[in-house]
């Protein structure tokens, strides 16, 4: 009776041209979203491109608890702060639980950055004297009465006691020309009489314009109306310039952003200081139907002022019935009043979204940052110093992967063309991927991650010796090129598997425990250790495994690196069948 024949394994392994084909696509993939996206090169760190870096922790010593809320509120302060520089690319975000990192590219004033981002924010109430979207015809100097600050299309401030608010107000104020509105709003602010001006009724703070700007010859007056009509809030620029030192008591211009579009406002004398704010909160409206609100609590002293201002702006018309929340010379919202808002608590209210009433219930109730920060590290690199550092780490790793390719050839010969295949492989992936993450996730190359990526290159090497290793443990046995592969994946698979298994451990648990720069070596070596069991299990393998069907590896060339000779390997094993019969004693196996 004939023998069975024995099957073909049914494993992934047996179409090797399938794995390879997979991870060809995944390179193509990946490299077109990279030039589609436009960023074909990694995001340098401030320690390779240059710039000022700065690391603050978080001190819990003004009554408010280290939280996510908290960081989040300082974060979005500090970025308002660095970007108020002109710096367009600068990086704000937190690290670990107690920690932010400010990152500020090259050409940046370092020390103005330092005294900027640690500082306690500046928060006024400022009657509105004028406001009008910027590069809009003068025709109408101010926007309609029933639209709002930056946060909600129609706000509104009322009391407490009073939770309606009215969907339109008197009409807008008409001028012939910008330059008449805004010399009258000035004048009307400057009048000693108060009735429009709310600053001149705050209990006697030192808020109010001197009289002596009533002139319409004062050169104050006019120097602030030309910056006024010059001003264009859509300019970067020029919202970072506008309304620079100016006084708690004097009147100024600001930029504001609402419905998503710049507007340029002419503010009286601040009336109301961010410090007598006693407390904000954000809630849903379920009685009213007006849905989220903010609701303001004020010190004793604010009440007074605020129920001044508020009872003077009730009188005016739209604008000048509006008062601009300004933080760091930014009007984040401009809510109008209806009536004089007594009993130290107020509303503000519109068509906020959960967001943006939180958003400015925290600039509300801190004015400022929740949190004090302690400056940790300050590191300043110079573009040149910074390319010294990125050329002195490119030497670094090609010195390393020659050395490596140096071992390879000379121990391996032939399977060393595998490696380096394999090498080039996961290289390709890491640039690519690297260059990906920089404008998904804001990473950043930094001197800490190209030690990483060199020390990779020792990883995934060790991968493919492990591989060879047990090739040729198989050979050595006697078994030829084919099965000895097939044999030989599963042993080395497991080791592969629990030697990276351990790498990736320790960079998840360095990325944890560590802050600032030494995330940025955890965060590469994870990285590159993932991609090295991607490249082994679908490039390395079922190359392998082709290779071992070309006679110039099957036949064990002295120059494959799989010569049986050399290799002190034992003549191949042969069994002789068991004759039939109960009388057949066992037979030792005969070696040909």
């Amino acid at each position: 009776m004939a023998a069975p024949k024995r099957g073909r394994s049914a494993s992934a392994q047996s179409r090797p041209g399938r794995s390879l084909a997979l991870i060809l696509i995944a390179i193509v993939a990946l490299t077109g979203g990279m030039f589609l996206s436009g960023h074909t090169t990694p995001r340098l760190g401030i320690d390779l491109a240059g710039g000022t870096s700065i690391t603050l922790k978080a001190k819990a010593d003004q009554g408010s608890a280290i939280n996510q809320a908290n960081m989040d509120t300082a974060v979005d302060i500090m970025n308002r702060r660095v970007n108020g520089l002109g710096v367009s690319e600068a990086e704000v975000q937190t690290q670990g639980r107690d920690h932010i990192i400010v990152n500020i590219p090259k050409g940046t004033n370092s020390k103005e950055a330092q005294q900027q981002v640690g500082t306690t924010a500046k928060l006024y109430f400022r009657p509105v004297l004028a406001s009008e979207p910027s590069g809009a015809t003068p025709a109408s100097p101010s926007p309609s009465a029933s639209s709002s600050g930056g946060a909600s299309p129609s706000p509104s401030g009322s009391s407490k006691e009073k939770a309606s608010s009215s969907s339109s107000a008197s009409p807008s104020a008409s001028a012939t020309s910008q330059g008449r509105a805004v010399t009258d709003a000035l004048k009307a602010d400057a009048s000693p009489s108060g009735s429009s001006s709310p600053s001149a009724s705050s209990s006697g703070a030192k808020t109010s314009a001197s009289p002596s700007a009533s002139a319409s010859g004062n050169p104050d007056t006019a120097r602030l109306q030309a910056q006024y009509t010059a001003l264009n809030c859509a300019k970067p620029a020029e919202r970072a310039k506008a309304g620079t030192n100016a006084k708690p008591g004097d009147p100024t211009v600001a930029c504001g952003q609402r419905d998503k579009t710049w507007y340029k406002y002419l503010l009286g004398p601040a009336g109301v200081d961010g410090t007598e704010v006693k407390k904000a909160q954000a809630i849903f409206d379920t009685q009213g139907g007006s849905g989220w609100q903010v609701q303001m609590t004020f010190t004793k002293t604010g009440s007074s002022k605020f129920a001044d201002i508020t009872g003077a702006l009730a009188k005016n018309q739209s604008p000048q019935n509006e008062f601009g929340i300004v933080l760091d010379g930014e009007v984040v919202s401009s809510p109008y009043v209806q009536s004089a808002i007594t009993g130290g608590q107020a509303e503000i209210s519109g068509s906020f979204t959960q967001d943006e009433a939180q958003s400015l219930a925290n600039m509300l109730s801190y004015g400022a940052l929740p949190l004090s920060f302690s400056e940790d590290t300050v590191t300043t690199v110079t573009a040149a110093l910074g390319g010294e550092q990125l050329r002195a780490g490119l030497i670094a790793g090609a010195i390393g992967l020659a050395l490596v390719v140096i071992y390879l050839i000379a121990y391996y010969r032939g399977l060393s063309l595998v490696a380096m295949a394999s090498l080039l492989v996961s290289a390709i992936l890491t640039y690519v991927i690297m260059a990906l993450l920089g404008p998904a996730i804001g990473f950043a190359l930094n001197l800490p991650a190209v030690c990483g990526a060199i020390v990779a290159i020792g990883i995934t090497a060790d991968s493919f010796i492990v591989y060879f290793e047990r090739i040729r443990d198989e050979i050595r046995e006697g078994r030829s090129l084919r099965p000895a592969v097939e044999r030989a994946w599963p042993r080395a698979r497991r080791t592969i598997l629990v030697s990276d298994f351990v790498s990736f451990l320790a960079a998840a648990v360095l990325f944890i425990v560590t802050v600032g720069k030494v995330q940025g070596f955890a965060f590469t070596l994870g990285l590159t250790t993932v991609l090295d069991v991607v490249v082994v299990f679908l490039f390395t393998k079922p190359l392998m495994t082709l290779l071992a069907r070309r006679r110039f590896f099957a036949d064990g060339h002295k120059w494959s690196g799989l010569d049986p000779k050399s290799l002190g390997a034992k003549p191949p094993l042969r069994r002789t069948r068991r004759p039939a019969g109960p009388a057949a004693g066992p037979v030792d196996p005969k070696e040909a």
